[in-house]
């Protein structure tokens, strides 16, 4: 029986990675890839049988890379606003690794054939929604529905980044620009969240 060589197959999936969410080439073809790690394409297929197949465990593994950070801070013991800021610079030393990440998530999540897995569910979400709601007790958030506030944190973090090409094309922001007004917007959201 033979043995895979698994420094092989992590060197096609993290090609694979930096390809789609670092370049933001969703539409890259196996030959693409084999060629960006300097393999050949048979043996993307022998790894993993389809471009398909690559494709939904590179998802996989980027749902569950976001899932197990964001649930790391959910669940840890730090104070609510503290918590809030880390779960925000998460999302953007992502960004500065990999730029197109959520889009690529997105399409995915919009594709035809796509089926989203049973497991996605964060243990982290219900006692982050009590956090919320004793924080807008104490007069420091706005009152609304606990996961109102979830999307308003997700929709000021994640917006800029799905839109990213759109506004540096549209607005001829270059990428150092970008990632300043980024930074800047970090501080932004805390003081539209919190009172």
């Amino acid at each position: 029986m033979a043995i895979r060589d698994t420094g092989t197959e992590q060197l096609i999936k993290d090609t694979a990675m930096r390809i789609f969410f670092a370049e933001g080439k969703f539409n890259a073809t196996t030959q693409d890839i084999a060629d960006a790690a300097g393999v050949a394409r048979t043996v993307i297929n022998y790894y993993f049988r389809s471009k398909d197949a690559l494709f939904k465990l590179v998802f996989k593994e980027a749902m569950d890379d976001t899932k197990r950070r964001l649930d790391e801070v959910l669940l840890s013991s730090m104070p609510f606003k503290k918590k809030v800021v880390t779960f925000i610079d998460v999302f953007f030393i992502e960004l500065n690794k990999y730029p197109y990440k959520e889009s690529f998530m997105i399409s995915e999540i919009n594709s035809q054939s796509f089926v989203m897995p049973d497991d996605r569910h964060s243990a982290a979400l219900e006692p982050f929604f009590k956090e919320i709601k004793q924080a807008m007790d104490m007069g420091e958030v706005r009152k609304m529905l606990p996961i109102n506030f979830v999307l308003n944190l997700f929709s000021l973090i994640a917006y800029p980044l799905l839109t990213r090409p759109l506004f540096k094309h549209m607005l001829e922001i270059p990428d150092a620009k970008f990632e300043q007004l980024m930074q800047e917007r970090k501080k932004m959201i805390l003081e539209l969240l919190f009172i």
